[in-house]
């Protein structure tokens, strides 16, 4: 889907419309959450029964050649409807960012962290509602790269920190990215207070993460991450 012609088009406004529910995914409230999760799998059933008449068409259709076929309104109307259900979703909703333009300005990038969020904040619940780890890893590049506001920094910094406390989750490596775009000393302070707890995670990831913002040039790839695991990183430098 374009930036154009798909989400990433939309204004602050058609976002809202859309997913303003999904706050209540990462809500303290657990009837919050357990009502905006009903929210969800209603969304998700129309994704579901959208797609099977998108499917049913394009059978239906199929005989008129690929040309033909793409330009049968009855097939066009299924998939339109299909890309609109997705869009009202999770985790589809959040699939398309611009390309184009600053992130910053995206109206998309506050449900982008509130996926993150979610998953950061009720692993669990993201697992059985809406998992998706090649979505949390686009998403974490793309807020990495964006030129981020004092708010959405903050942001980052909390999920930074979460992140490094709990036990290693799919994905959680790509946090090393957030990290050198936020930067700071509060970020620094709160991995130094990580590495000092009781926790073998938190030990472990918040010192590798210190120790590629204190070296910028070295990767964030297996090898380097195994190599600070085996206590082997100096030899990398």
């Amino acid at each position: 889907m374009s930036e154009e012609t798909g989400a990433g088009a939309d204004d602050a406004r058609a976002w809202d419309e859309r997913l303003g529910w999904a706050f209540g995914l990462i809500a303290d409230d657990p009837a919050a959450r357990t009502a905006a999760l009903v929210r969800l799998a209603e969304a998700q059933r129309k994704v579901a029964e959208a797609l099977g008449r998108s499917n049913e068409m394009w059978l239906l259709t199929r005989p008129l050649g690929v040309d033909e076929q793409y330009q049968e309104p009855a097939f066009l109307r299924a998939r339109q409807r299909y890309q609109q259900a997705q869009r009202g979703s999770l985790p589809d909703g959040v699939w398309s960012s611009p390309v184009s333009r600053d992130l910053a300005m995206w109206p998309g990038l506050p449900y982008a962290l509130l996926f993150l969020e979610w998953e950061a904040r009720y692993p669990q619940e993201w697992d059985r509602h809406a998992k998706s780890w090649g979505t949390k890893q686009s998403l974490i590049r793309d807020v990495a790269r964006a030129h981020q506001d004092e708010a959405v920094k903050a942001k980052l910094t909390d999920l930074v920190e979460i992140v490094v406390r709990r036990a290693y989750r799919c994905k959680d490596r790509e946090y090393v990215r957030v990290a050198r775009a936020v930067d700071s000393a509060d970020l620094r302070g709160r991995l130094d207070r990580a590495v000092d707890s009781d926790s073998p995670w938190a030990r472990c990831q918040a010192g590798y993460v210190l120790w590629l913002l204190d070296h910028p040039d070295l990767p964030n790839t297996r090898h380097v991450w195994q190599a600070w695991v085996a206590g082997q990183a100096a030899a990398l430098i």
